[in-house]
Parts: C-alpha cells; sequence; structure tokens
C-alpha cells in the first residue's frame, strides 16, 4: 500500500486491512523534505503520520529513498518541457514511472501480490482489457492522471477510494476514531511547488536560465511588436495576467514561439483551435482507437472536457472539436473517454 501519510491513502489502508488482506505499507522518498509544504507528501511529517498509522495498524511499514530517480525522471523532464516552450503535468510522469513501476518492483521484493493507491479513480475490466474508469466523486475524480498506466499495471493495482466521495473518506476517519488523519489538509497538486509558483522554480533550479532564455519580442496576431517578454518559459498558453501590458481589453497569450523566443498575444477568440495532434499514446479500454469514434475529450486536469471525433493515425491521434478547443497547451495531456472509461491519453503536441 502506498502510503504518504495523508487522508487518502491512510483510509485506503485501513479499508484493505478491514476487507481481510495483508497490507504492507511502502512511503515514497520523493524530494527534499525542506522544499515542501507542511500539506506535501514526502515531508518528515508525513513520513511519521504513516509510520505511525503503520504501527497502530500492526502492519509492516517501509520508506523508500526515489529522491534521485525523481530528479532524474521527474523533475529533468519538468525543467526541459518548459524549456522547450511546453507545459507538462510531471504527476503522470511520476505516476508511470515512479508510483507504479518502482513500487511495483518493491511489492515483487516484499512478495506482495497487488499494489493499492488513495487514488479516487475505478479499474475495471473487459474483453480481456484493464482499464480506469472516473470515481464515484466527480470533484475528486483523477483518471485524468492515470491514463499512462499499462494493462500490466492495471492488473496488479487496487484503488479502495473510488466508489466513495471524499466527504465519506473522511467521514469514515472520524468515525474510525483517527481524528488527525480526518482533519488532514488537501496536498497539491505538484508536491514540490507547494506555492504554486513554477516561475521561481525554474529560476532556483536552471542555471543561467537568463542566458539561456532571454528577453524577447512579444507579438500581436498581425506580427507587430508590442512589448518584451521576459523569457518564454515563464509564460503558458491562455494566461492573461502578469504580462504588464495595457490593451483597453484582455490578451491572452495564444503561442509560444521557443525558436524564434517570441510570443504571441491574442484576444480569447484567439485561443480557439479546431483540431489537435495526440501523442505518445498509451490506450485503455481499447487496443485502438474504433472506427468514426466520438469521445469526450479532457485537454487539462480541472477542464470539464468536450465532445470531440478521434482518429488515430499510426502512432499518434487526431481530433477534432466541432465547438472548437481553448487555450491548448503542448505538453499537457488529451485523455479521451467514452462515458466515464477511459478510452486512451496521450501528450499535445
Amino acid at each position: 500500500m502506498a502510503m504518504s501519510g495523508g487522508l487518502d491513502s491512510s483510509v485506503a489502508a485501513i479499508l484493505l486491512q478491514e476487507q481481510g488482506y495483508e497490507v504492507i505499507g511502502v512511503t515514497m522518498k520523493l524530494w527534499q523534505p525542506s522544499c515542501l509544504s507542511e500539506a506535501s507528501c514526502g515531508t518528515a511529517d508525513a513520513i511519521n503520520d504513516a509510520r505511525m498509522l503503520a504501527q497502530k495498524l500492526g502492519i509492516e511499514h517501509h520508506v523508500i529513498d526515489y529522491t534521485r530517480e525523481f530528479q532524474q525522471i521527474v523533475i529533468q523532464n519538468f525543467i526541459q518541457e518548459y524549456l522547450h516552450a511546453h507545459t507538462p503535468n510531471p504527476c503522470i510522469l511520476c505516476n508511470i514511472h515512479l508510483k507504479w513501476a518502482a513500487l511495483l518492483h518493491q511489492a515483487e521484493l516484499l512478495h506482495c501480490d497487488m499494489m493499492a493507491t488513495g487514488h479516487y479513480a475505478i479499474i475495471k475490466q473487459e474483453n480481456d482489457r484493464y482499464y480506469v474508469s472516473k470515481a464515484k466523486d466527480d470533484t475528486k475524480d483523477q483518471s485524468y492522471v492515470l491514463w499512462g498506466l499499462s494493462q500490466e499495471n492495471l492488473a496488479k493495482t487496487i484503488f479502495p477510494l473510488g466508489g466513495y466521495t471524499k466527504q465519506e473518506i473522511r467521514q469514515m476517519a472520524h468515525d474510525m476514531g483517527h481524528e488527525t488523519i480526518a482533519n488532514k489538509k488537501e496536498s497539491y497538486d505538484i508536491c514540490f511547488i507547494p506555492d504554486n509558483d513554477y516561475r521561481s522554480f525554474l529560476q532556483a533550479h536552471v542555471d543561467n536560465i537568463d542566458q539561456i532564455c532571454p528577453p524577447g519580442n512579444i507579438l500581436d496576431t498581425t506580427g507587430k511588436i508590442v512589448g518584451r517578454h521576459k523569457g518564454f518559459p515563464f509564460y503558458t498558453i491562455g494566461q492573461r495576467k502578469g504580462l504588464e501590458l495595457a490593451f483597453g481589453e484582455p490578451r491572452y497569450v495564444c503561442k509560444i514561439d521557443a525558436q524564434a523566443n517570441e510570443i504571441t498575444l491574442g484576444k480569447k477568440e484567439d485561443l480557439l483551435q479546431k483540431e489537435v495532434t495526440v501523442s505518445q499514446l498509451n490506450f485503455g479500454k481499447y487496443s485502438h482507437i474504433p472506427p468514426h469514434f466520438s469521445g469526450w475529450v479532457k485537454i487539462r486536469y480541472r477542464d470539464r472536457g468536450q465532445q470531440a471525433y478521434v482518429e488515430q493515425q499510426n502512432d499518434k491521434l487526431h481530433l477534432i472539436f466541432p465547438d472548437y478547443a481553448s487555450a491548448v497547451t503542448p505538453g499537457q495531456s488529451a485523455v479521451i473517454y467514452e462515458g466515464d472509461d477511459v478510452v486512451a491519453g496521450g501528450i499535445i503536441e
């Protein structure tokens, strides 16, 4: 059981034990605690909370240091994506390469048959395929960040919380007498940037970023120079605030050209896009996209999603949005659903 010390994984461990599973807890140390906030996993307090719960439950518990792998796989990718004018979602990469690949390896070493996490999602099996489906609690559903899990990963995974709401999980912790756990704060989406200031993170972790990505021109949609930017990695598609330019009406970042070192601003309608290409695919419910397929597509984690026609072209997907998609951002994930079920996912080009 992946135990972060937080509410969700703690209650998941308790539920599994009550269901008769022999539970072994594993807490991953991913990032230097001094860089984390109180609400993030990986702090000394969080690790100690997981250890104390394991002792209370009478289960075996291990703390495993993956800070080197996290730095090499997740942090370096996060930095490089921004340096190439992309906006990454590090949680997805972490899930694939650490929270599953590494933990399943530990599960084998500990002679465990399955691994479990506190994610809000459901795993289904149909036609000899495993796939992720949305959780009962739509406001906490995490299926979007789980699109990259392979068939092998899903076959050995349990999500104990998928059939509950967050409020039900919090109430369970109260009812079980775990008041401290029940009152735990929510964790952050990006554990190593608890203040949500990725710009300061890049400045602190990329030597000479001001020389690598110097200031450049800001253009309007006609190509006219309207200002200067401070370095293209510090801007994201759809950004409106912090541009330090006045136009009398809102302007948004609608294009970032790393090669030309230019940023283009436009009106809200300039963010609209009809077609999107997606690569680095992983398939869930089906081994390939069915012919003439129309699905519900989310292009970012907080996105409500919208209908799109999906065509598979070799190792890429071509998405066509009848009602247009807004602020499509290279580096983010596009996840295709059929109802609540994840059909496929990939990275937006």
